[in-house]
């Protein structure tokens, strides 16, 4: 079982690379582009559905949705892309920029949350007075 789960692993993290590499081809939709997007968003926020402090359930969201947001990306990508993807993404091993797209993905997140926040206490404040 332990093996099957390693194996998993490893055709995921290949399934990831190949994503990456299938969203800078002019091939991809804009719809699978946006969920790539999305599911790296709610990958790397530190924001989440359930919060992780809440036992089992809160790694469990996790779990689900992220595996569940790479499957639909993938269903998402004409299937001559993705081939292609993976045959690069083997090929090549690694992919550049991936730190600095997760670096710049949770700074948006931030600064969302923030602009949102500040308009809420904005109206807050302006209707006290």
């Amino acid at each position: 079982m332990l093996e099957k789960l390693k194996s998993r692993a490893r055709t995921l993290q290949a399934d990831v690379r190949a994503l990456l590499i299938a969203f800078h081809d002019p091939r991809t939709p804009w719809a699978a582009r946006g969920m790539i997007v999305l599911v790296a968003a709610y990958a790397l926020s530190p924001i989440d559905l359930i919060p992780d402090f809440i036992p089992v359930l809160g790694y469990l969201d996790d779990l689900i949705l992220i595996p569940a947001g790479i499957a639909l990306a993938i269903r998402m990508i004409p299937l001559q892309v993705m081939a292609d993807s993976r045959k690069t993404a083997q090929q090549d091993g690694s992919v550049k920029g991936l730190g600095m797209l997760g670096a710049g993905i949770i700074v948006l997140i931030w600064i969302l949350a923030i602009i949102v926040l500040a308009s809420l206490i904005y109206r807050s404040l302006k209707e006290k007075s």
